[in-house]
């Protein structure tokens, strides 16, 4: 088994597809297709199931991709890690942000990280708040920056900055009146589950002594 083979599997389960896994690798499909053959052949084990001209993981792939992911990323702290023995700057570091943060904090801190690390190629994903805490236990991306709780308790949770979210009602129309029977029966409008800044506001609202389901 070679780390080439593990990039491989690896590109063809996140796809599901041997041209598009091939094309996002630089290679040929049919040098796509050997590896992953090889693969199944030196283990004896089936990795994938062929549906038409669909490809899907099975049991045995799925149960494999975690540790596949887990050796890729080890090779690559290793790599790196030789680097910077070596005095070498650069590197790859892959970032997951949520929406709110990707929109409105993170442009500012990535031109500041470019112009200090010219070398380092940056990538950025960009989902809700569960979507990039997943994508970092995952080993998919190496930082995750959300707004929010982090509920996922493998992963290690550092505060890097704050802000506020305020209700901003029509001049004259709120009078004042945050009481629970207001909030009742006020129209809201909320981000999805997953999304930070709904669970922020979900938060404020068990304070309120009310839920979801009250509103």
């Amino acid at each position: 088994m070679t780390l080439d083979q593990l990039r491989i599997f690896v590109a063809v389960a996140e796809r599901e597809h041997m041209t598009r896994a091939a094309e996002a690798l630089n290679q040929t499909q049919s040098a796509t297709s050997a590896a992953i053959a090889a693969l199944e052949e030196r283990h004896n084990l089936r990795l994938f199931d062929r549906i038409g001209r669909r490809i899907v993981l099975t049991d045995a792939g799925r149960d494999f991709l975690g540790e596949a992911r887990a050796v890729l990323a080890r090779a690559a702290i290793a790599s790196q890690r030789l680097d910077d023995l070596a005095g070498v700057k650069r590197g790859r570091l892959r970032l997951a942000a949520s929406q709110t943060v990707a929109n409105y904090w993170l442009p500012a801190v990535i031109a500041r990280f470019r112009g200090a690390h010219p070398e380092i190629a940056l990538t950025v994903r960009i989902g809700n708040s569960d979507d990039a805490a997943r994508a970092v236990e995952a080993l998919q991306a190496d930082i995750g920056i959300i707004e929010g709780d982090c509920q996922l308790t493998t992963l290690r949770v550092k505060a890097v900055a704050g802000d506020t979210l305020r209700l901003v009602f029509p001049s004259g129309a709120a009078g004042g009146d945050l009481s629970p029977e207001r909030l009742r029966h006020t129209p809201w409008i909320l981000r999805e589950a997953g999304s930070g800044t709904r669970d922020s506001f979900l938060q404020w609202l068990g304070r309120q002594g009310l839920g979801l389901e009250d509103l």
